[in-house]
């Protein structure tokens, strides 16, 4: 999960990296500020994994901002003018997003920093959050058994119980460690730790039997190397 805030002078752009925002499942947008100095005293109270800035404000710059700040979280620029991106990159910036972004990139900028995070912490969290409706459910990874997608809902099968989710299984093989889950087919994703059988066209999983789509052969291959190995 990362937690943000976001610093632009101009309230409609604002408005956009918030609507975006709530479109990321692994994003939390935690504030928002027009003034640069004013979001000072939040980032000194509040544990801020990433900020999403603009670069050209009236009275401060995003750049000359980020060298004052004694700890910086993670960066992503944002900014109407392309000549800032070599100043940007300079300070170590995730990303650059030039207005107007788009959703697809917008996410794009999440992910790295998600991964940049769970690189920095470790392996990655043992956990993730789920969107439920208006709600987020932290979901154990060693709880889940496979993921199966129908449309754009995405039922999490657990040990125990079910979750439905409005994602995507390509968003959330995103938030999920690359070792641990593999895609069997465009409609199966499956936990490497809970299979139990396995051949050219199928694989057990918690008792259930998963098609093999031809497509995705070469990972279930890749997917036996790597239980060998283990």
């Amino acid at each position: 999960m990362l937690t943000a805030i976001a610093i632009d002078d101009e309230p409609q752009a604002l408005e956009v990296i918030r609507l975006h925002a709530a479109k990321v499942p692994f994003l939390e947008l935690k504030a928002s500020f027009t003034d640069a100095f004013e979001a000072i005293p939040f980032l000194q109270k509040a544990k801020i994994d990433l900020i999403f800035l603009d670069i050209k404000m009236p009275d401060i710059s995003g750049v000359e901002f980020v060298r004052c700040l004694p700890t910086a979280p993670m960066i992503v620029f944002t900014t109407a003018y392309s000549d800032y991106a070599v100043q940007g990159f300079e300070l170590d910036a995730i990303d650059y997003l030039l207005k107007p972004f788009p959703l697809p990139r917008f996410l794009k900028a999440c992910n790295k920093a998600l991964d940049h995070k769970n690189a920095r912490d470790g392996a990655g969290d043992e956990f993730i959050f789920v969107k439920t409706g208006y709600e987020e459910e932290k979901v154990w990874l060693d709880e889940i058994v496979y993921l199966e997608a129908d449309g754009n809902y995405l039922t999490f099968v657990l040990k125990n119980r079910k979750l439905l989710s409005r994602q995507t299984m390509s968003d959330v093989l995103r938030m999920l460690p690359e070792n641990q889950f593999v895609r069997v087919h465009r409609s199966y994703s499956v936990s490497l730790r809970k299979i139990e059988k396995m051949s050219r066209s199928e694989i057990t999983v918690g008792g259930v039997r998963i098609p093999v789509g031809a497509s995705y052969e070469e990972n279930v291959a890749e997917m036996k190397t790597r239980l060998l190995k283990n």
